[in-house]
């Protein structure tokens, strides 16, 4: 039996290229590789009308890799998006399933991945703005636009018997659009990130895995509670965008055993900080060109003295059509100190193999379509 909806979309992204790694693991490596820039996926989008200013919503979206044909985020068939919900235009819209969190929502518009995708996140990508982490099981709210400003909050129940707040995770953000100028900011909180936050996406994980996948933050797994709070503001003057992020991200009660979830037996607070100036220049309607220095500090912690990466990105946006076009991104990094494992910090790119020395660089070439 079929339900005749009001509007039912089928949409989609293919983003497939060729990077070069400068070192991964102390080879160079060229290898094929999509949805850097956006991920693979098609999805369902659906609305119907139910009278008074009111619409039932629903968002089935799959992810997949372009050159297997397998299932993404860790084998699950809409494992991008798959919520519920209702929509009002006065009253905001209430959703429910596995959902993006906050940070995604207002403050990740303003950051560099717009154009460059995972390869020039923050190490790590802790903030999260290339929406590599999921949250299932969540209510999620969303305000309309008043007067420029947007606001929402996300709540993701743990499920854990007899303690309600074991694996929870709570998000809040808000936007401001005036003129030339943007603004977002957000606040999350992860009970137990390890199986909460970085489990989800992560095929065969458990509570007793370590799902940290980047030696950048790997060591703090065994975190009690994740703390992110992050704002970014940008401004439009003509073709030429610049735009200035901060970030603060906290792994709270690491244990202090060693534990393949704490490799170097660290206890009390790992700390990051992180610091990306961003600009853009739409050189004509068909190119764009960008690039950012983007700064992350970690801070000592009781049994390492913490880590430093300093990272260069470059691109340029080629536009055959509104939906189809081709990418070069350039990424340099190099790190220093000591990271969270307890070893010497290797330069790390966020996704791609790390470097086995201080220093990596990676180039990308790709094309993108929409549909």
């Amino acid at each position: 039996m079929a339900h005749a909806q009001n509007s039912v979309t089928l949409y989609g992204i293919l983003d497939e290229g060729i990077d070069f790694n400068s070192n991964a693991g102390g080879h160079r490596q060229y290898y094929m590789v999509g949805s850097v820039v956006s991920g693979n996926r098609f999805g369902f989008r659906g609305t119907e009308d139910l009278g008074g200013g009111l619409r039932a919503i629903f968002t089935l979206e799959n992810g997949f890799d372009i050159n297997s044909g397998a299932l993404g985020q860790g084998g699950l068939l809409f494992g991008r998006q798959a919520f519920v919900g209702l929509a009002s235009d006065r009253y905001g819209t209430i959703t429910l399933g596995r959902q993006y969190d906050s940070s995604i929502d207002y403050v990740s518009p303003l950051a560099a991945n717009q154009w460059g995708g995972y390869i020039v996140a923050s190490p790590a990508d802790m903030e999260n703005f290339t929406a590599g982490r999921h949250t299932n099981n969540s209510i999620k709210y969303a305000s309309p636009q008043l007067a420029g400003l947007t606001f929402g909050g996300l709540y993701s129940l743990g499920g854990v018997a007899g303690d309600v707040t074991q694996n929870q995770l709570y998000s809040i953000g808000a936007a401001y659009s005036y003129g030339s100028w943007n603004v977002g900011a957000a606040y999350l909180n992860s009970r137990n990130p390890n199986a909460s936050y970085y489990a989800t996406s992560t095929a065969g994980a458990t509570a007793a895995t370590n799902n940290f996948p980047s030696p950048v933050n790997r060591g703090y797994a065994s975190a009690h509670t994740m703390q992110l709070a992050d704002v970014a503001v940008s401004y439009t003057l003509g073709s030429a965008t610049f735009s200035a992020l901060y970030s603060n991200v906290q792994f709270k009660g690491l244990s202090g055993a060693t534990s393949v979830l704490n490799p170097a037996g660290l206890s009390g607070t790992g700390t990051f900080n992180n610091v990306a100036l961003n600009f853009r220049y739409q050189l004509a309607p068909s190119l764009l060109l960008a690039t950012q220095y983007e700064r992350l500090h970690g801070g000592s912690v009781k049994g390492t003295s913490g880590a430093t990466y300093n990272q260069f990105d470059f691109g340029a946006d080629y536009f055959l059509s509104k939906r189809t076009d081709f990418y070069l991104i350039a990424v340099y990094q190099q790190a220093s100190g000591t990271q969270s494992d307890g070893k010497p910090a290797v330069a790390a790119i966020n996704v791609i193999t790390p470097s086995s020395t201080n220093r990596q660089a990676t180039v990308r070439l790709a094309m993108r379509h929409r549909f």
